[in-house]
């Protein structure tokens, strides 16, 4: 959330609230004493009609006036209690934060009241002239404060809109507390099209009942009411459509940035209806991918690429399969003095640079890190992703690896044993806790391997078994030498080493 000017803000929703109760009101008396005239001259003859509204018309002024200023007051001190954390600075309490969502449907009753009042006051004020004239004057301010309430509750919900975001980016939307979209619906229908129609019906059911009703004014009436529904209908759907088409073009904005890979996506809760819920959903699916892609990151750099994408993909099950892989085993010379001579935190800085470089090398020519033992590592191509050449990767990556430390990390030794053949690739442990781990020959004879290139000045030490079983063009590369028995083997093993 974007820091806000709290006192601006407040001042603009204040503002803004207390000018449109006012025109609001203003305009709801002046379509009540309009439609007034035109109901009453479908009853009654001109000079009857001009004495009732010679009579109303201060009624009107009046009840605007003096009505209108009670509320004003009742609604800022309403505000002020809502409002009163934004002006000073500091964060909403639970009761503020719940009359800042209570706002609208606050405003929709407090007009109501003021307009009942005023529709008593009507009926009793023309109840000299007859019951039905009294009636008549009642009901059209009872329509008249029905049109303004609603219009009251529009008004109000989308100017607070913004507070609204501040109340609940930090408060949890556990269900809707505001009307909804369909309850929206029905105040704009309420608003277009149910009070003017009733309107209509009541002036349609005169001119059919009374013989002496004037076809002029049936139709003057008609024509007034019709036009007050198209225009209040207008401007209801108006309110009514972007109080629900702005948080829903947020959202789809939202989504297709999440379908973009975009997940820093946040999406800011403005509305406390179920319009509300679904923006909070929405953050709480963008988090999800995001604590998602982490996981999926951390996975990756804890087991592999490969591993992780291959278990995110086929799932994880205990055992393996047989696999052709070409393995690769990397170890310093002289760790054990290392790290009596230097600090730990120079040691691990050292370990640390050496390690980027083995992963680099071996990721580049489409192997993985399967594991670090100390000060060595082991290398594996040909799982968990299928290779047609493992062998040469495996022999590759350790001609350059070779290279690459004597010129990037020459402060160590190392030594370098290369082997491929027929190996068990798979996860090893229990359902609890296992890992993924390449079990066979070749990664036994790697690292005896490896002990062996530690003695040779080049540190780099391959197998018969990996040159038999690399393409032509790397087994090319390398020249084999003498024959030797490894540790724990029973056949000897014709050594090769990369040509100078």
């Amino acid at each position: 959330m974007k820091p806000v000017d709290g006192r601006r803000l407040f001042d603009l929703v204040e503002r803004r609230l207390t000018w449109m109760g006012w025109i609001a009101n203003s305009i709801g008396a002046g379509v009540v004493f309009m439609a007034i005239g035109f109901l009453v001259a479908v009853i009654f003859d001109a000079a009857e009609r001009d004495e009732l509204g010679r009579e109303n018309l201060p009624l009107l002024v009046g009840s605007v006036l003096v009505f209108g200023a009670a509320m004003t007051w009742i609604a800022k001190r309403r505000r002020k209690r809502a409002l009163g954390w934004l002006r000073e600075g500091r964060e909403p309490t639970e009761s503020e934060g719940r009359m800042v969502l209570g706002l609208p449907a606050f405003a929709t009753i407090l007009t109501a009241a003021g307009w009942g009042l005023a529709s008593v006051l009507g009926f009793l004020w023309n109840i000299d002239h007859s019951l039905s004239t009294a009636a008549l004057v009642a009901i059209a301010l009872w329509l008249g404060g029905e049109t303004t309430s609603a219009l009251a509750y529009l008004v109000t919900e989308r100017t607070v809109r913004p507070v609204t975001a501040i109340i609940l980016a930090d408060r949890p939307l556990e269900g809707s507390s505001a009307p909804g979209v369909r309850d929206r619906l029905l105040v704009a229908w309420s608003l277009g099209t149910g009070a003017p129609i009733i309107g209509l019906l009541v002036v349609g059911v005169i001119g059919l009942t009374r013989n002496e009703a004037s076809l002029e004014a049936v139709a003057g009436a008609c024509v007034f009411l019709a036009a007050i529904a198209m225009a209040v209908g207008l401007l209801a759907t108006l309110l009514t459509a972007r109080a629900i088409a702005d948080p829903l073009n947020s959202m789809r904005d939202a989504v297709e940035r999440i379908g973009r890979g975009e997940l820093d996506v946040e999406v800011a809760i403005d509305d406390a209806s179920e319009v509300g819920m679904l923006q909070a959903g929405i953050n709480r699916m963008a988090e999800g991918l995001r604590e998602r892609e982490r996981i999926r990151d951390l996975f990756g750099r804890q087991v592999g690429k490969e591993v992780a994408r291959a278990a995110l993909r086929d799932g994880t099950r205990l055992g393996g399969e047989e696999r052709e892989i070409g393995a690769l085993f990397v170890d310093l010379t002289g760790s054990t003095t290392m790290a009596l001579a230097m600090p730990p935190s120079e040691v691990v800085r050292l370990l640390n640079k050496f390690f980027r470089v083995v992963i680099d090398v071996v990721e580049s020519e489409h192997g993985f890190v399967n594991k670090f033992e100390g000060d060595a590592a082991l290398c594996v191509f040909g799982a968990p992703a299928a290779s047609d050449d493992p062998a040469g990767q495996a022999l590759c990556a350790a001609r350059r690896l070779a290279e690459r430390l004597d010129r990037e990390v020459p402060e160590v030794g190392f030594g370098i044993g290369v082997s491929a053949g027929p190996a068990v690739a798979g996860n090893v442990g229990s359902e609890q806790r296992f890992e993924y781990t390449v079990i066979g020959d070749p990664v036994n004879e790697a690292a005896r391997l490896s002990d062996l290139a530690k003695e040779r000045q080049v540190g780099v030490v391959a197998s018969d078994a990996a040159l038999d079983r690399a393409s032509g063009e790397e087994a090319g590369k390398w020249e084999r030498g003498e024959r030797t028995v490894l540790r724990g083997r029973l056949e000897a093993t014709v050594l090769a080493s990369p040509r100078g």
